[in-house]
């Protein structure tokens, strides 16, 4: 079904998969169709959607000092092996935001060598329950500040980050507060400031005028995809506001609006600048509201270990992006990228795992070889 189709494919589809670049790094893929379209699996209903669920994958709440973490897992720790850890967008969770994504073909041929962690936001679950009146929502570095309880209690080392919207927003946080956990960062959709006053107003307006699933949808999508992908939109606002608790939505979306500007720097251009550590590929979809916030973010990295995507195929990306920091087995690389990238992986060990240090920008000059820009055909 037609409809049906396009509800698994919102973030995969339209933020993960028109993707664009406005950095001096870039990967580029020339593919024969887009990225994530034509799977073929029709879904009767939406609530068959939502409950699909590989057997493989195990629940968790976790205790954190902020309160409880709702947490699915697949998988175990593979010796030095980062985990990849995902965090979704506001109005979304780990099922509707990654689902499809982590269920294609080609991310299972990734995700097959290592343990994978999703972390949906205090309360945004699926089937969780209200919060009481007057509780207070966790602020943005709280958020942040819970996911080391969830490094400790499944015994990861580090972990790979990727985060959509707000969940990179805390992600980036997360590796900020604690750099020694995150290998590396893939951050979709990131706008790294704070709202100002203005911004504020409009927002307060907003919430009197419009429904929260309505504003949500604006955070979501750009005014011209709203106006033209209105059967998309619809099946998106219908999910909104039925899977998510209203309640506690409108609690993760305040203190989202509520952010400050992430402190970040490029080195070099302040005093004691403070900056991302890790390798990060930043990814923007073509006319997503969050795109001068995803180029400005750009402008205050280490050019020297970031990497930003322009469209493409988001699975090969990922790929490459892994295989460059050492972890992907060169086996399933093309020629070209292997000959580009052997200088790296010549370094690790045969099942893909390399010394800790090698993912730092300070560490080697290596690490800047996985930004030229490389024409690969799929």
């Amino acid at each position: 079904m037609k409809v049906l189709r396009h509800k698994i494919e919102l973030l995969t589809g339209l933020l993960l998969q028109e993707m664009t670049m406005a950095g001096l790094h870039e990967l580029r893929f020339t593919e024969e169709k887009p990225l994530l379209r034509g799977q073929d699996a029709e879904l009767d209903n939406s609530d068959v959607f939502l409950s699909t669920v590989d057997t493989d994958w195990k629940e968790h709440d976790i205790e954190t000092p902020y309160g409880l973490l709702h947490v699915v897992i697949r998988g175990s720790p593979k010796g030095n092996r980062p985990a990849i850890l995902t965090y979704h967008d506001v109005g979304l969770n780990h099922k509707l935001c990654f689902n499809t994504f982590f269920n294609y073909e080609d991310m299972q041929e990734i995700t097959k060598h290592f343990v994978v962690c999703h972390v949906d936001a205090p309360g945004q679950q699926a089937g969780a329950s209200q919060f009481p009146q007057g509780y207070q929502y966790p602020s943005m570095d709280q958020l942040a500040a819970m996911l080391p309880s969830v490094v400790q209690h499944f015994g990861f080392k580090y972990v790979i980050g990727i985060g959509v919207g707000a969940g990179a927003y805390v992600l980036a946080k997360f590796a900020l507060i604690f750099p020694d956990l995150v290998e590396g960062l893939v951050l979709m959709n990131i706008d790294p400031n704070g709202k100002g006053w203005i911004d504020w107003a409009a927002a307060k307006l907003s919430g009197l005028t419009s429904t929260l699933p309505d504003i949500v949808l604006s955070h979501l999508f750009s005014q011209e995809e709203l106006m033209n992908n209105t059967e998309l939109v619809q099946s998106y606002r219908q999910q909104i506001g039925s899977v998510v608790n209203q309640f506690n939505l409108q609690l993760f979306l305040n203190m989202y609006n509520s952010r400050r500007d992430l402190d970040i720097n490029r080195p070099g251009t302040v005093p004691n600048a403070k900056t991302l550590r890790c390798p990060v590929m930043l990814v923007v979809g073509d006319n997503a509201p969050a795109e001068e916030g995803v180029v400005e973010c750009n402008s205050k990295l280490d050019p020297t270990n970031t990497t930003f995507l322009k469209p493409g195929k988001l699975t090969e990306a990922f790929k490459y992006f892994l295989q460059g920091m050492g972890y992907m087995p060169s086996a399933s690389m093309t020629r070209l990228a292997r000959s580009r990238t052997a200088s790296l992986t010549s370094a690790s060990s045969v099942d893909g795992t390399r010394p800790r240090a090698c993912t730092h920008s300070e560490s080697t000059e290596a690490m800047g070889q996985i930004n030229h820009t490389m024409e690969v055909s799929c």
